[in-house]
């Protein structure tokens, strides 16, 4: 193992132990979206857990050791958002999002209908496509016709 990944290791891990939030006021949108993501992923894991675990112990147990997972796992995600290097990386995120243009509402409408009427007439074509193989199939005696 190489140096530079033993010390990012006990740097990763001192990190956890750390209450502050690094470069609070940047990239703070980015970052609030990527910890509920996370807290989200979290919380069901440990509900799956409870789910899977609770029959096996009483109440106490059960439900000590997934809010224990729930805790853990959310001051975890707490600290990797937090985390130097990715935190420059969701703060670069926003800064690019902020760069884009986005498009105005009714630009936006129009560009949907024509997807969805897009995809409408594709799925149509496809559709006919798959009639008229499936007849040419039946009738040259590939396919057995159904009842």
């Amino acid at each position: 193992m190489s140096k530079d990944r033993v010390a990012s290791t006990g740097m990763w891990f001192g990190e956890l132990f750390q209450v502050g939030v690094y470069k609070r006021s940047q990239g703070r949108v980015t970052r609030q979206a990527t910890f509920a993501a996370l807290a989200i992923a979290v919380a069901l894991g440990a509900w799956r857990f409870y789910a899977h675990f609770g029959p096996m112990f009483s109440p106490a147990v059960s439900y000590s050791a997934a809010g224990a997972i729930l805790l853990l796992g959310l001051w975890i995600s707490y600290r990797i958002v937090n985390l130097p290097r990715f935190a420059d990386f969701l703060i670069a995120v926003e800064a690019e999002m902020n760069k884009v243009s986005w498009p105005s509402r009714t630009e936006l409408y129009r560009a949907s209908v024509v997807v969805i009427f897009v995809m409408l007439a594709m799925a149509t074509l496809l559709f006919g496509f798959d009639l008229v193989w499936g007849f040419l199939f039946e009738w040259m005696g590939i396919l057995k016709k159904t009842a």
